[in-house]
């Protein structure tokens, strides 16, 4: 399966650069020049692997990926930074990063980071909890090894308590995961896909954090 790479870079020649090599390489690639349309663009679309440049306009690569994990985005990201200072580096570790190279970048050892950082996300692709499991490349859940079907949005509301296990996943986190920014969530369509979920997953480990959201604990 192809892998789509979202490339977040503020220099044109560089992100064209980019592009051409790791197209070359057999990656899609999908090039945005400033934060907001890329936010757009992470609404819309599924990716494998974020590229960040840090410095950018509007908000920094740091920013965005805050934002991006805050809404239980959990795609894999490298920075390609000219930055130097530990502390930065630091701090994109701690919004949630995966790697980072710094620039100027040599395109082999990108290369080599990404293959690496996917065979990595590929075997995690099949992850379990309580008695549910979910294969997150064929989108299947399976309830004590037997296939359970479930839509695209519930696959999705599965994914994202999956994701944030034993952690408070917030109204507005469900409302981010279902709808694209285009589309129109409210509470009550909210209630109505956790009572569907209640028939999927182990219903007594899906708690209701009365004015907040919910949480999925391990039983």
């Amino acid at each position: 399966m192809l892998i789509k790479i979202l490339l977040l870079e503020d220099d044109i020649l560089f992100a064209q650069s980019l592009e051409d090599f790791l197209e070359e390489e057999g990656y899609e690639v999908s090039i945005v020049h400033n934060p907001q349309q890329a936010l757009e663009l992470t609404f819309e679309n599924k990716f494998d692997l974020y590229l960040l440049d840090i410095n950018l306009p509007i908000m920094s690569g740091i920013e965005f990926l805050d934002e991006l994990r805050q809404s239980g985005d959990e795609t894999p990201a490298i920075f390609l930074t000219s930055y130097q200072d530990k502390e930065v580096m630091k701090e994109g570790f701690l919004t949630g990063c995966d790697d980072y190279l710094k620039k100027p970048v040599d395109l082999d050892e990108l290369s080599l980071r990404i293959i690496s950082l996917m065979k990595r996300y590929k075997g995690e692709k099949k992850q379990c909890i309580n008695s549910i499991c979910i294969d997150i490349e064929q989108k299947r859940v399976f309830k004590e090894g037997e296939v359970v079907e479930v839509t695209p949005r519930e696959f999705e509301l599965i994914a994202l308590f999956f994701r944030n296990k034993d952690k408070l996943v917030t109204k507005e986190m469900i409302m981010d995961a279902l709808w694209s920014s285009g589309e129109e969530g409210s509470e009550g369509a909210v209630r109505v896909y956790i009572n569907r979920l209640k028939k999927v997953l182990d219903a007594e480990a899906l708690k209701n954090i009365r004015g907040l959201g919910y949480r999925y604990e391990s039983l």
